[in-house]
């Protein structure tokens, strides 16, 4: 009746001796990547044509975390 809190089914990452769901390392990661991303396009000049900063960062960070999911959890 519990199965969806077995072990298999929710991938947890140990990080300072707890256990993190892995979808949380994965929106870490994506908004970690947006932001080095950010500080390419102010250094090659494309943040300056941006239309939407905020969608297209925003945007860019979730398309991060789930490429992450989709690659290294396969979920």
């Amino acid at each position: 009746m519990l199965g969806g809190c077995d072990a298999r089914l929710a991938p947890s990452v140990p990080l300072f001796g707890a256990y993190f769901p892995f979808w949380l390392v994965c929106t870490a990661a994506g908004v970690i990547g947006a932001v080095v991303l950010r500080g390419l396009f102010i250094r090659i000049g494309l943040d300056d044509v941006l239309p939407w900063r905020l969608a297209v960062y925003a945007s860019l960070a979730a398309a991060i975390g789930f490429l992450l999911a989709l690659t290294v959890y396969g979920r």
